[in-house]
């Protein structure tokens, strides 16, 4: 009596494990893909599916991660995330405020 409960608890805990991990990645707003070309000083900004590029920072392509309205980048994974703050975006308008607070428009 005791193993059966004991093997119903793993496999419970087993499917459960196997759901999360097999589930569909988050998908990333399409409107956030492509160049984007600022409208103050013409820097560009590049997102990919993978990679977050601003040009005038650094040519290094960061890894990134989207969570509620903020953008989290890190170069090759390492810590602290960079945070960019996503004030308005749509298919050609994209406002972020970077980690200093400044509010910059871009445009595609």
């Amino acid at each position: 009596m005791k193993i059966t409960t004991f093997v119903i608890i793993v496999m419970a805990c087993a499917m459960i494990l196997l759901s999360v991990a097999c589930s569909p990645k988050q998908k990333r707003d399409p409107n956030l893909i492509g160049e984007w070309k600022s409208t103050t000083d013409g820097s560009k900004l590049n997102i990919t599916d993978k990679s977050f590029m601003m040009a005038s920072d650094s040519p290094e392509p960061e890894d990134y991660f989207v969570k509620g309205d903020t953008i989290y980048t890190s170069f090759e994974g390492n810590l602290p995330y960079t945070k960019y703050a996503i004030k308005h975006l749509d298919a050609h308008q994209l406002k972020l405020f970077t980690p200093d607070s400044t509010l910059v428009e871009f445009t595609k």
